[in-house]
């Protein structure tokens, strides 16, 4: 493409929404146009790289046998209502009216609508295992987008969908899947780490669920890693432990004034107790088969609810902190909570980190009080029961190993559905003796486009983006620096001789100052920059090529450029 008819403009300041990096180079760079908070215009380049990662997903997943199919982005309600999914999703559902009447939503994924399509047109065991896959547009009325690509409400998404007739075919695939994902990733020049994810309530028995991050420093997830070994899971689905914890011995309860100081932190530090020996207390309401349920969560004073933790523990659909009516109805002080409280309608969790013998500041359920020499196993009265509930911090070990945590972008996910769905829509097929059995499922996401913004957070530096050779929307920009028509000439030439070889490229004739040209080259990160300059060639016939990744400039003869080119490319991975 020649840049002086292309639809390309770049900007020098920093948009003044932009949160992150990624965000502020793609709308610099003219990546992409905002239209409205959470909705993005993806201009000529930023499409032609997500032409590109597609590419890759589509090769990778048709050589395992994977069919690609579309799917509708507006589905009916009713598929929703048979799984109880056009409750439960509530408001990220982004819902419709037509004009007869019928309900639809703009679809956040499609479980309902590919299994009501297999229901419909597969009845053996003969026809399985298959795998159906599409890359269209998905919606989630996210409460607050940001992020730019990351977390916006409208994206691409690549969603798969596997049926098989039993778990030993499920868990074969499943394999298949988990190497064409790492082929995938390696080929899209993207640094990740496939951490163990949480399944969830749906994930019981067994099912193997898998993320893919790609390392960041602005990624949202926390990956609790091993240095040491090979291990690595996201941070709700880590079981890791504490160390170096005094327990303080058991002692006499007694209570003592707390003006204001509500939390842990503020009563430790007015009084001097070490933070691991006062208690967290939590009350939050857990729908649990369709009734509202109150638990009371036992901390350490400085540790944090895994909410994925709990909301399995006690199989709920939905979980959130209860409202202040709600600590009112179970007689409860927020800020002054403690366990000593008896309720019939409230349970006790303590965590596992806690020491149930030792000694433990906790809430007095009375304002402006607290009571020391609390010990859980002696002076809890109504019934409790112990889990693991923590979120897993820095300083925590697994095993005899300390664990380091890493930020990361999920960018994939392979997850074991079991039959969740197939057995809420009735799908069965006919096994080998001719029975009536129901298929059970795997699910397959890879986020298109957040790939192509998590690559740019991945990959750039002060001057600009720097692109993966692989997903890069041209392989090289090519510019020239003089005014004779000699050296448009020979810029020309180059020009031809990289297009007629197969390479993409970006041309520069614009005629601006090299310093324009240089910026610009920097901001839009292709993975090659040929510069024809007057000075050189007219010496020494040479042109000069420099890796945006590196640094590294050559000089090179003309006649040698293609071969020159070709190296640079095959190094950085073009071709992977």
């Amino acid at each position: 493409m020649r840049l002086s008819k292309g639809y390309w403009q770049t900007y020098k300041e920093i948009p003044s929404d932009a949160d992150i990096v990624s965000q502020q180079l793609m709308i610099r760079s003219g990546l992409i146009y905002k239209t409205a908070g959470g909705l993005y215009t993806y201009l000529p380049m930023a499409f032609r790289s997500i032409k590109k990662i597609e590419r890759i997903i589509r090769e990778e997943l048709d050589r395992i046998g994977c069919f690609e199919i579309q799917m509708p982005v507006m589905t009916p309600a009713e598929l929703w209502h048979e799984t109880g999914r056009w409750e439960t999703m509530g408001a990220q559902m982004l819902k419709a009216v037509d004009r007869a009447g019928r309900d639809l939503c703009m679809s956040p994924t499609n479980e309902e609508t590919v299994t009501d399509l297999f229901r419909r047109t597969v009845s053996s065991y003969k026809q399985l295992p298959v795998c159906l896959y599409q890359i269209n547009t998905k919606f989630r009325d996210e409460i607050r987008p940001r992020f730019g690509l990351l977390r916006a409400r409208e994206f691409s998404m690549k969603d798969g969908y596997s049926f098989h007739i039993d778990k030993a075919s499920l868990d074969a695939f499943y394999d298949e899947i988990y190497v064409a994902y790492e082929t995938i990733f390696k080929r899209l020049g993207l640094d990740f780490i496939i951490v163990e994810a949480d399944g969830g309530a749906i994930a019981s028995g067994g099912a193997k669920t898998h993320e893919f991050q790609v390392v960041a420093d602005n990624g949202e997830d926390l990956v609790v890693t091993i240095p040491q070994t090979s291990f690595a899971a996201n941070i709700e689905k880590a079981v890791t432990s504490r160390r170096n914890i005094i327990a303080a011995p058991a002692m006499g309860l007694e209570k003592f004034s707390t003006p204001n100081q509500k939390t842990c932190e503020e009563v430790c530090a007015a009084h001097g107790f070490p933070i691991t020996q006062s208690l967290k207390s939590l009350v939050m309401t857990a729908v649990v088969g369709g009734k509202d349920r109150y638990f009371m969560v036992m901390l350490l004073g400085d540790d944090s609810l895994n909410e994925v933790k709990f909301k399995n523990k006690v199989n709920a659909e939905h979980i959130r902190p209860a409202q202040q009516s709600e600590l009112d109805k179970l007689g409860l002080v927020k800020g002054f909570m403690g366990p000593t409280i008896d309720h019939p309608d409230l349970k006790i969790v303590f965590d596992e980190a806690i020491d149930m013998k030792a000694s433990y500041v906790i809430g007095a359920n009375e304002p402006d009080h607290h009571v020391k020499g609390y010990v859980p196993e002696r002076d809890t009265k109504a019934k409790f029961f112990r889990a693991d509930l923590r979120l897993a911090k820095a300083g925590d070990f697994i095993g005899d190993h300390e664990i380091v945590l890493k930020k990361g972008i999920e960018v994939g996910h392979i997850f074991q559905l079991g039959d969740k769905y197939s057995k809420s829509m009735k799908v069965t097929v006919l096994n080998e003796k001719g029975q009536a059995t129901t298929p059970i499922m795997g699910c397959y996401g890879i986020g298109v486009t957040r790939v192509l913004a998590s690559s740019i957070e991945q990959n750039n530096d002060k001057d600009g983006i720097i692109w993966p050779a692989a997903i890069a929307p041209y392989d090289v920009y090519l510019c020239y620096i003089g005014k004779t028509q000699e050296i448009r000439d020979v810029a020309e030439e180059v020009y031809s001789d990289l297009l007629k070889k197969g390479y993409e490229v970006l041309f520069d004739d614009r005629q601006l100052g090299p310093g324009q040209m240089f910026k610009d080259a920097d901001l839009i990160g292709l993975p090659l920059r040929v510069v024809v300059g007057e000075k050189d060639y007219t010496a020494t016939g040479e042109v000069e090529v420099k890796v945006r990744k590196t640094g590294e400039v050559q000089k090179v003869k003309k006649d040698a450029l293609l071969t020159a080119v070709q190296k640079k490319l095959e190094e950085l991975g073009k071709w992977l």
